[in-house]
């Protein structure tokens, strides 16, 4: 383990994050647009390995895994291909994830001094992973949430992300990259709650991942609250196979 501190910020979490996958994970992390940028934006696990993370107070922003990275001997470019952030690095800086990827959003000290938490498969899915409070004071859901099921091994082909070399699944896209349907998006006449439902797509992720986000307006059953927590984010959890 090693850890990755912010000189100078009050602590408000330590967020813990390991790489049980077989294989090398590269973690990234974008803070939001009112939050400041951590220390560290992108970095490797390999299998394994763990690293942590001193969050400061009032923080919100996302992290996730990118899959099959490398940096090319001629360009020097690093690119992934799940995952990726587009910034030819390691490091993110501030690059989100190209879906499909499985996200962990956070909101740290926010409303009624709690931390909001959850995983996100509303932009796809490519790597299983699981966020659990440690030492936290309650205040809520304070419990796990994720996705531990291997959602690639069960993807309708239709929305499936086939690596070129080895023909297998590396990601599972949403409904709405992979068609651009606003019923899918919840976007145009389908931005509201009580006009964008749940579809055979999003009931997919949802069935074998019943913590985590499925669609856009899956709050009731995916968002968790806690206080005064740190977090451990495991990729690759032990698993279950969707389907």
């Amino acid at each position: 383990m090693f850890a990755v501190r912010n000189a100078g910020v009050v602590c408000s979490a330590i967020f813990t994050v390991a790489n049980q996958c077989s294989h090398a994970v590269w973690p990234g992390i974008l803070s939001n647009a009112n939050s400041s940028q951590l220390s560290s934006t992108g970095f490797v696990l390999n299998s394994g390995d763990s690293v942590s993370i001193y969050v400061p107070s009032s923080w919100s922003g996302r992290l996730w895994g990118r899959t099959f990275c490398a940096q090319d001997p001629t360009t020097g470019i690093f690119n992934c291909i799940t995952g990726d952030c587009g910034s030819g690095k390691v490091e993110c800086g501030g690059n989100g994830a190209v879906p499909p990827a499985t996200l962990v959003e956070f909101t740290l000290n926010g409303f009624s001094g709690l931390d909001f938490y959850d995983v996100s498969l509303v932009d796809g899915f490519n790597l299983p992973v699981l966020v659990v409070p440690h030492n936290g004071v309650g205040g809520g859901n304070c419990t796990y949430t994720g996705c531990n099921a291997d959602l690639n091994v069960a993807c309708p082909q239709e929305l499936k992300v086939v690596s070129s070399s080895s023909g297998d699944c590396v990601a599972c896209r949403s409904a709405c990259e992979a068609f651009g349907d606003p019923r899918y998006c919840c976007s145009g006449e389908y931005r509201t709650p009580e006009t964008c439902r749940p579809s055979k797509y999003s009931e997919f992720f949802k069935n074998a991942c019943p913590r985590a986000y499925s669609y856009a307006y899956d709050d009731r059953s995916s968002t968790f609250t806690c206080a005064s927590s740190d977090y451990v984010i495991t990729f690759c959890p032990p698993l279950s196979v969707a389907g």
